[in-house]
């Protein structure tokens, strides 16, 4: 794999050895620069993935350097160096389309994570971009975000259905997305300019279920003034998507068997058979094997729903999706809000990380939609998330003790937030026994180095540790 390439600009050279000496260490391929036209200059001809660089410089100063920057590649990542009690002038930046900033003197653990979140912000990016072009049209994606192994596994599932005909069962909790699954494999097919009709069976009361569905006659029932085309009609030679198809009623069921075994039905009130072309795709968020079994579903209509099945994962089982995700929530909301908000700041990204997410992609969405709408500043900080998400991450930082956990026969257990925090409460015990030095609660624990380094980020445990080959650079440069 290709090291990052990283482009330092700083008009002073102890700030430029300084960062050559810890990116270097960290595995990037480091240039520098010292003034923001040779800065440019080179990346004219060289491509990089990041660039660093000073506000304060003379001749062309980091925010003219910015601004060249952005119209020469606007998807660059920039973090800027602002010196001490400089945070207008960062936010400025920040304003203008810079990624985040680090302060002078540097905290060496902060200036990783910046750097290690801004490659990572570009390389989803990159990704995201791509998955769009292979998989095609205006609604292909544009909604469906993600980098995570579930969700490549999902796109790859959508392109090979896509030019299909055959029914498609999606499952997954309440606010995983499965909707935007349907549209995305509708828009991707040959029926893409055709109808695509959406119907929410848990939302439609029993006795109006089938008029909506079939239509019905004028005169059929009180209320029946005219004569009305039922959804199925409307959707002829497209897709319709039944939404919720677990709160189906039996009666229904019958009948929707019917149309997708013969593809006819009546209206209500009428005795012409109506013939239909469509493309089923369901979705629900219930065990339907159990439902069959328990005799609410029946198996017949199952097997014919469930020739395809697409099962949308709940986001704590894709955390490494959140950054992405909130950062294009973000983006969405500032723009139809009309507010000026353009940054999660690290501490307020951390506590999104570490959420549990119990409505899933719709509950984050809908948190950035508050945040965004009452955020006064530009950057969105901790205290600007709603408090439940605090106390829910100062709850899970206590130690679990594996004979108290209780395992619920209907509702399981979260086993990989449970796993999680009994890593995260060895680690703090491993660093407060040996007064946060990294190497040494590494031995402790029977882990590499690399390995202690890389879960004292995930946890964000950096305030509790330090190491040493850490002083040492931070002797260098002083």
């Amino acid at each position: 794999m290709a090291l990052s390439r990283i482009l330092v600009v700083d008009d002073e050279e102890s700030i430029r050895e300084f960062f050559q000496i810890m990116l270097k260490r960290e595995g990037y391929e480091v240039f520098t620069a010292s003034n923001g036209r040779e800065g440019f200059e080179f990346l004219k001809k060289n491509p990089v993935d990041l660039i660093i660089s000073d506000i304060q410089m003379p001749e062309m100063s980091g925010l003219e350097l910015l601004s060249k920057i952005k119209e020469f590649d606007p998807e660059m990542i920039m973090v800027m160096i602002t010196a001490f009690g400089s945070t207008e002038i960062a936010v400025e930046a920040m304003k203008r389309g810079a990624y985040d900033y680090v302060q002078k003197p540097f905290k060496i653990d902060e200036v990783k994570i910046v750097i290690r979140q801004a490659l990572e912000k570009r390389t989803l990016k990159i990704e995201n971009q791509q998955l769009k072009k292979e998989l095609g049209t205006k609604y292909a994606f544009d909604n469906i975000i993600g980098g995570a192994p579930p969700m490549l596994r999902i796109y790859e599932l959508v392109k090979r259905v896509a030019n299909t005909k055959s029914s498609v069962l999606i499952n997954g909790e309440s606010g995983t997305g499965k909707e935007l699954i349907a549209r995305a494999i509708h828009y991707n097919g040959p029926l893409k300019d055709k109808p695509f009709v959406t119907v929410n069976c848990g939302a439609i009361p029993e006795n109006l279920m089938e008029s909506e569905m079939f239509g019905h006659k004028k005169g059929s029932f009180t209320g029946a003034i005219a004569d009305k085309k039922g959804l199925f009609e409307v959707a002829n030679t497209g897709t319709i998507f039944l939404d919720e198809l677990g709160e189906l009623p039996l009666t229904m069921q019958v009948k929707l068997l019917r149309v997708i075994q013969e593809g006819t039905f009546k209206r209500v009130g009428g005795t012409e058979d109506i013939t239909v072309d469509v493309r089923v795709i369901s979705a629900t968020n219930k065990n339907l094997e159990h439902e069959v079994k328990a005799g609410r579903f029946r198996e017949d209509l199952f097997y014919r729903m469930n020739v395809i099945q697409i099962t949308c994962p709940p986001l704590r089982e894709r955390k490494e999706d959140v950054p992405m995700l909130a950062g294009h929530f973000l983006e969405k909301f500032s723009k139809s809000l009309g507010m000026n908000v353009k940054k999660i700041s690290n501490e307020a990204m951390d506590v999104l990380r570490k959420y549990h997410y119990p409505g899933n992609v719709r509950e984050l969405e809908n948190i950035i939609e508050r945040t965004v709408a009452l955020e006064p500043s530009a950057i969105i900080l901790p205290e600007s998330l709603p408090r439940h998400m605090s106390e829910a991450r100062e709850e899970s930082h206590g130690q679990v003790d594996p004979q108290t956990i209780q395992i619920d026969s209907t509702k399981g257990i979260e086993l990989e937030r449970l796993t999680a925090e009994f890593e995260r409460a060895l680690l703090v015990k491993a660093l407060e026994q040996t007064g946060g030095v990294k190497k040494k609660a590494a031995k402790l624990l029977n882990i590499s180095f690399r390995s202690m380094r890389y879960r004292v980020d995930k946890y964000g445990l950096g305030n509790l540790s330090i190491d040493d080959d850490e002083e040492e650079v931070s002797a260098e440069i002083a």
